[in-house]
């Protein structure tokens, strides 16, 4: 009788905490990013009336006796389920297609976090909604690629690209071996010298029995005509076998330096002439916007048309998600059980960022009411059970009477 009073107690302990849990799921139904808690249970102590016993030659083997002493709390889940993607259009607003976690940092403290409302501080900084800085990973200003050494990101809505002077031209693509002698094919090119300032050349392609002249800012048929200033020539297979060359241009102050023209991608191969002429530099230009790619990438766009990588957004996994300790504020921090934290950039099993996109919680309304009222309807019979036991120890201590 005591033993049950005491089961019902441990019992109304229990379903008040998975009340308390279920309450906190349905308080945080329509916040972004939020991992919902459950609740398990399992029983405790028995205590051992008589033990079992084996069978023997005349009789048969006995189950063990044991009386239950009520229940307790087995675990607390967080459930990292991945929950519906809710358009909103804002470009810092990110979702994680995936099983990754953004990186924050506030100091030397590492947090991560599926809620991905980031802004912009007075510094240009990327942070989230307390102002803990999101990590990205460098860019190597020769490369353009990203490193692997990750920190905080800014966007400087004021930066100005400066002008960088053009030094190779790049010419790709296929000239057609089935073009007529003496046909032209004419490329009108942008090039920047070393004020940064921008000069038209045409760069024209004439057939010849050997291959094609290359005619820089000249028109191949003056009078006189000019000298080509290379001649490219093909083996039977379309590939190049001579014709890169170095250019002094006739515009503009390039000093006394010149500049290359790469042919080395350029074939010559039956069907249309598709030659592309690309040369490098750009005229100085001011950031007009930025935009974040599916794999984390943060372009910022110049007014010159240059599109510059400002970082790589950094993701973490884990070996056991459910490990993490819940921080507050859609953070999570690593925990002994959790594992290290595997950060790259998004993609290999991390997931991709989805731009204008936040993540919802993962919390099933009609599952959390349906949990809410056999957690009541547990509650109430635990209490019967306090109540029954009462009644049976009044009826013992009226015996006296």
């Amino acid at each position: 009788m005591l033993r049950s009073m005491y089961s019902g107690i441990s019992g109304m302990k229990n379903f008040q905490t998975k009340l308390d849990v279920i309450g906190n799921n349905i308080a945080n139904v329509n916040t972004f990013g939020y991992k919902k808690g459950r609740v398990t249970f399992k029983d405790t102590m028995n205590q051992m009336v008589s033990g079992a016993s084996a069978a023997g030659e005349n009789r048969g083997g006995k189950n063990p006796m044991q009386v239950g002493l009520g229940s307790t709390l087995a675990t607390i889940d967080t459930i990292h389920t991945g929950s519906s993607l809710q358009s909103t259009g804002r470009a810092l607003d990110l979702g994680i297609d995936g099983d990754g976690y953004f990186v924050v940092k506030q100091g030397n403290a590492e947090y991560y976090s599926r809620a991905g409302n980031f802004y912009l501080d007075d510094q240009g900084n990327l942070v989230n909604a307390d102002g803990l800085k999101v990590q990205a990973y460098k860019i190597d200003p020769t490369t353009g690629k990203p490193t692997n050494i990750y920190g905080d990101v800014a966007v400087n809505v004021n930066a100005v690209l400066p002008a960088m002077k053009t030094g190779i031209i790049n010419v790709t693509e296929n000239l057609s071996a089935d073009a007529t002698e003496d046909s032209i094919y004419t490329q009108q090119i942008k090039m920047v010298d070393e004020k940064g300032v921008e000069h038209k050349i045409d760069v024209h392609f004439k057939k010849t029995t050997a291959g094609w002249d290359v005619f820089v800012n000249k028109d191949p048929n003056a009078t006189p005509a000019p000298s080509p200033d290379s001649s490219l020539s093909f083996d039977v297979d379309g590939k190049l076998t001579a014709g890169d060359f170095d250019w002094t241009p006739d515009v503009g102050d390039w000093g006394s330096s010149t500049v290359k023209f790469d042919f080395s991608k350029l074939t010559q191969n039956k069907g249309a002439t598709t030659a592309l002429v690309n040369p490098d530099g750009n005229v100085e230009g001011m950031l007009e916007s930025f935009n974040i790619g599916a794999m984390g990438e943060i372009n910022g766009v110049y007014s010159n048309g240059q599109v510059k990588t400002l970082g790589v957004l950094a993701l973490a996994k884990f070996s056991n998600t459910s490990g993490l300790t819940k921080a507050g504020n859609n953070l999570f921090q690593a925990s002994i059980n959790s594992g290290t934290p595997n950060i790259g950039l998004p993609g290999d099993g991390r997931g991709v960022v989805a731009a204008g996109t936040l993540e919802m919680s993962n919390v099933d309304l009609s599952e959390e009411f349906t949990e809410m009222i056999t957690a009541q309807r547990g509650f109430q019979a635990n209490t019967r059970i306090i109540t029954t036991s009462d009644e049976i120890l009044q009826e013992l201590v009226n015996l006296k009477r």
